[in-house]
């Protein structure tokens, strides 16, 4: 019997609460076999401490079930939210991020919503609004990991390729004071990124390792619209402290918004919050409001999801124009209504981050 027999096993065995298995998952970091006895490292991100015991008892159970394994040890590393940043296993502690402070990823149920727009500016105004209320120099960076469709260069005007610093270690590129990393940056703007799953887990994995952060106080993560490796992947490589769901008014876009919600809430990472962009075409002759996609779909979406609401960002050709040119808004035109709207949702934002 071989090693490889065991991963065949484990395939066996589902994450809690999904569908999927733990090796498709990416948690198996490493099997062995000797004689009868079979060993197991996984590495999980829960904050769920009922997690490990019920994962050790599916392990053991399918591995047991095979009459060549008389014997099962699984070690299961926990990567802990914490101040520090640390993953904890067996006593001991491996940095991950270490000079990270706070993570949080900005998602949606569907594409087409602006949550590139709205994690780029809304990075941007958290760089500004902190600067400007406590004069420190205080670092922000956004990790772009929607590998299929990286837009995050093209809305922030990052360009040129991240210098190598040494081995496997690359430096992110600045533009407007936010630390910017994005597979935009490494491949050709023609060149279609064609990966399987494991790839992208692969991908997101050494964006977290592989790059040189340095100190960050906060870091925004732009994910692709859904459920799908990305965001499985990301909830597991890295201790997020937060999301933020982005939507739009309209009904479809409410409900897949709060289906892809409640995957964040069965990996045990908090929602911060809903953003409701695109909610009014405001006219500024007379001041009045057209909901060109309906009403209400954010406070209803958050009220779902028993979270905050944290409020309404228009629409506006400045906001269009500004992603074209690679120039936000926030940072363009600080004074316009709708960088005034991000702000508000930007400093909500700093105050449950604390």
């Amino acid at each position: 019997m071989s090693d490889k027999i065991i991963t065949e096993l484990l395939k066996k065995v589902n994450y809690p609460g999904f569908s999927r298995d733990i090796v498709s998952f990416g948690l198996v970091h490493d099997t062995k076999l000797e004689k009868e006895k079979a060993f197991v490292k996984l590495e999980i991100n829960s904050g769920d401490p009922t997690l490990p015991t019920k994962l050790k008892e599916d392990i053991e159970k399918i591995l047991l079930s095979d009459s060549a394994i008389k014997d099962v040890e699984v070690l299961i590393a926990v990567k802990k939210q914490s101040a520090n940043n640390q993953t904890q296993e067996s006593g001991e502690n491996t940095a991950i991020l270490p000079g990270v402070k706070k993570i949080v990823a900005i998602a949606s149920g569907k594409g087409g919503v602006g949550k590139s727009t709205m994690a780029v500016n809304l990075a941007c105004a958290v760089e500004q609004i902190v600067q400007k209320d406590t004069s420190s120099n205080f670092k922000v960076g956004l990790m772009d990991c929607d590998v299929y469709g990286p837009s995050v260069p093209l809305l922030i005007g990052a360009s040129g390729q991240p210098q190598a610093l040494g081995e496997n270690l690359i430096a992110p590129v600045e533009s407007y004071g936010v630390k910017v990393m994005s597979m935009g940056l490494l491949v050709d703007e023609e060149t279609p990124v064609v990966w399987r799953g494991p790839m992208v887990m692969k991908t997101i994995q050494q964006f977290a390792g592989n790059v040189e952060w340095g100190e960050l106080d906060i870091l925004f993560i732009d994910l692709p619209p859904g459920t799908g490796d990305a965001q499985l992947s990301l909830a597991q490589t890295m201790p997020l402290d937060g999301v933020v769901i982005v939507t739009t008014p309209q009904k479809a876009a409410v409900d897949v918004a709060r289906r892809g919600a409640r995957m964040f809430e069965k990996v045990n990472v908090p929602i911060l919050g809903v953003i409701e962009n695109m909610s009014f075409l405001l006219n500024e002759e007379t001041n009045e409001k057209s909901y060109l996609f309906g009403q209400g779909g954010g406070p209803t979406t958050a009220q779902a999801l028993s979270t905050a609401f944290l409020g309404e960002i228009p629409i506006h050709e400045e906001i269009r124009m500004g992603g074209d040119h690679g120039i936000p808004i926030t940072k363009s035109n600080p004074d316009h209504y709708a960088s005034e709207a991000i702000c508000s949702v930007a400093k909500e934002i700093i105050e449950l981050l604390g």
